[in-house]
């Protein structure tokens, strides 16, 4: 118990007193409750392990295994997703016991209270209503655990069928290669299809006996899809400590990435994983009055480091989800929810994470290589075809037109036009009628209005590669959204495949499931996505007044859904502006590029402080592997990226007092804000070293070089 206590005093000792560093700003439980879907664990930037406690609850609030509504643990398991909207991984799960009782069923649930937890990044504790004290963090590939038990002696149930919402177990083994050494995997299926989880876990203590069951004995394993295994230790007072390795190839492999916790104390890997994320931190350093500001801007930042997530080993090679062993030109990653990323995450990464950036497309060219297309929503190298439009291409797009180095660009442009050229997703029936008539294929408004998006980014990059045919092609596509416009009600309207509006029109519906025609969301939420041709869009309306006043309508009307199956997905309304989902995200900084920087300030001020929150609660929706994090973290510094493959960030209004980028090369890009009035409620002159400029938007180029941002408030 010392040895527990120390560590949890190392971690929090300069929180309390010298106020020196970035990671006591961040606050795990943050978004735990509500419908934010995130985990408290232990983890490291972009790791593969994710080692946090799991209630045993199904639902659609347990997505991320946890919710701080629950009073119950039922066990411990190394992978988790992020603030997704579906729930899978889980992988792994392992529970301290200190008696046998129900050890057969499918979950042991032990209580536990939330003044016993402590969490900050790269560790988490928790002291269960059975006495046994649990301390976890972890390294990129590691997760170590640290148990306490109250008599020295203990039970660790080591379970491959724990499984919550939409995942199954399809086969499992457990194999005691010796008194300290336990070996196994979990293969599943659910939201990914074909996953296999392999580990390696090793004891400091001897296992004094090992009950298997659930399986079938095999020469040297038990094997089933729910094969369980409960592990006797006497620990002689000692903590129990249990280093688990993982890998996607074999339990062999698992073996060998224990090498990143030989010979290491818990406290140690736990002081590292600390270091590694007060370095990731430090990339953003920000200043303000308001301690909550600050915690709830650093945690922002953290999560946006969570996802994509690492899955490849040390050597890069990889399984795929068809069993395909490959190789990769550098660290392969998977999670990539491109749906929500590549609005403000992807382009947050250009400036904050450049050296990961390559890593990061490569990983989504080899997806490519392996289906034969770039990927929609990548989950464990398995295509869900989760969400609409084909986002992959903004994020490559947006790397490309960055001059980001350290991957094909020929090969990523022919990618993109095979994403483009596909035949299914509507895509054919899209580049046919010049839209996606609503009889050929549900949520058809979206997906036209996203893929003239991406179109739009093809059209960029071929422009910038000289292949100024499909610059014509793609520019032609990229004006579809035009088709949808209804004058007469001012919306994006879905029509049928001989070009008649679908009838009756309400644009307070919502239809969660297929037969939509805008995916979690109505015609309020959808019709403003046009961030390509904000010009062109208002000119559908009678000129740029006219569209604001539409936004302005927009954050006006009832805050209510019609519809028996409205989307849950829909959450943090200010009218109809639906914070808590990504379709909204970029309509608050159109308010600046139509010339009205005023108002987007006004906006900025009213999500940020009615809709991002300290605590459990503090997240209005699905954080969605960082974006909805991402969204607060520009927002702090007073800018955005409306059109996320443009370069370009529209001003709004810094959150913060001041802040600096740390960026490559030992340069730096500051903001600093003036007060020339009370009331800091919009910008009114800005700066940029030393040279006044339009309050609008700066430059992704102008940022790269580093300087000063000076921003006036009044």
């Amino acid at each position: 118990m010392r040895n527990l206590i120390a560590v949890v005093l190392f971690l929090h000792i300069q929180a309390e007193g010298l106020g020196q560093t970035l990671t006591r700003w961040v606050d795990p439980f943050l978004g735990t409750g509500g419908h934010g879907h995130v985990y408290p664990g232990a983890t490291t930037p972009f790791g593969m392990v994710q080692l946090s406690p799991d209630n045993g609850t199904n639902g659609w609030d347990w997505c991320g295994g946890y919710h701080y509504s629950s009073d119950s643990i039922a066990g411990f398991s190394h992978t988790h997703l992020s603030g997704t909207g579906i729930g899978d991984w889980c992988d792994v799960s392992m529970l301290p016991m200190t008696d046998t009782t129900g050890f057969r069923s499918d979950y042991v649930k032990i209580p536990f209270s939330h003044k016993d937890e402590k969490a900050s990044p790269g560790f988490y504790s928790v002291k269960l209503g059975n006495g046994v004290s649990c301390a976890l963090t972890a390294t990129a590939r590691n997760g170590y655990h640290q148990y306490q038990f109250p008599e020295g002696k203990g039970w660790l149930r080591v379970d491959m069928g724990f499984a919550i919402n939409w995942d199954a177990p399809t086969d499992g083994m457990l194999w005691k290669v010796n008194d300290t050494t336990l070996m196994g995997y979990r293969a599943s299926t659910g939201w990914a299809k074909g996953q296999k989880v392999f580990f390696t876990a090793r004891f400091s203590s001897k296992i004094v006996s090992a009950d298997f069951y659930d399986g079938v004995a095999t020469r040297k394993a038990f094997v089933g899809p729910k094969v369980k295994a409960m592990l006797r230790f006497e620990t002689g007072g000692e903590p129990l400590r249990v280093r688990v390795g993982l890998s996607s190839t074999s339990e062999l492999d698992a073996m060998l990435a224990l090498s990143e916790t030989s010979g290491r104390t818990f406290e140690q890997v736990a002081a590292q994983a600390e270091s590694q994320w007060e370095k990731e931190l430090g990339k953003i350093r920000v200043e303000s009055a308001d301690p909550a500001m600050m915690t709830r801007f650093y945690t922002a930042l953290y999560r946006s480091f969570l996802a994509p997530n690492l899955y490849s080993n040390a050597d890069n090679r990889y399984r795929t989800h068809d069993n395909k062993m490959r190789v990769h030109n550098g660290p392969k990653y998977t999670i990539f929810s491109n749906w929500d990323i590549f609005r403000a995450l992807a382009p947050l990464f250009t400036i904050v994470q450049p050296d990961r950036v390559p890593a990061f497309v490569n990983s989504m060219l080899s997806f490519y290589d392996d289906n034969g297309l770039l990927p929609v929503w990548d989950i464990s190298t398995w295509e869900a075809n989760t969400m609409t439009g084909y986002h992959a291409v903004p994020i490559i797009a947006d790397a490309i037109l960055k001059n980001v180095k350290g991957f094909d660009y020929q090969k990523a442009f022919e990618a993109m036009k095979k994403s483009a050229f596909q035949d299914q997703r509507g895509t054919q029936e899209y580049i046919r009628f010049g839209y996606l008539p609503q009889d050929k294929h549900g949520w058809s408004v979206t997906y036209t209005l996203e893929y003239a998006f991406d179109d739009w980014c093809i059209a960029q990059v071929a422009k910038k590669l000289k292949k100024m045919d499909d610059y014509e092609l793609f520019m032609k596509r990229a004006m579809s959204y035009k088709n949808l416009f209804d004058p007469k009600t001012g919306f994006m309207r879905a029509k049928d495949s001989l070009g008649k509006f679908i009838e009756p029109f309400d644009p307070l519906l919502s239809e969660h499931g297929f037969e939509g025609q805008y995916i979690e969301g109505t015609a309020w939420q959808h019709s403003f996505f046009v961030p390509h041709d904000v010009s062109g869009f208002a000119e559908l309306y009678g000129g740029k007044k006219q569209l604001a006043e539409k936004i302005d309508a927009l954050f006006a009307s009832p805050s209510v859904l019609h519809g028996e199956n409205a989307s849950v997905d829909v959450s943090g309304l200010i009218g109809q502006y639906a914070h808590g989902n990504e379709p909204s995200h970029h309509i608050i900084y159109m308010y600046t590029a139509l010339g009205y920087p005023e108002k987007a300030a006004e906006k900025v001020r009213l999500v940020a402080d009615s809709l991002y929150k300290n605590g459990p609660d503090g997240l209005s929706g699905n954080d969605d592997c960082g974006q909805m994090s991402a969204w607060f973290v520009f927002s702090a510094l007073g800018f955005y990226p409306m059109n996320p493959a443009s370069g370009e960030y529209m001003f709004g209004l810094p959150l913060v007092d001041n802040a600096e980028i740390r960026l490559p090369g030992g340069r730096s890009f500051r903001v600093e804000t003036r007060s020339v009035g009370g009331r800091r409620s919009r910008i009114v002159r800005a700066e940029w070293n030393g040279k006044e400029i339009p309050v609008i938007s700066l430059q992704h180029e102008q940022l790269l070089k580093g300087g000063r941002l000076v921003l006036e408030l009044d």
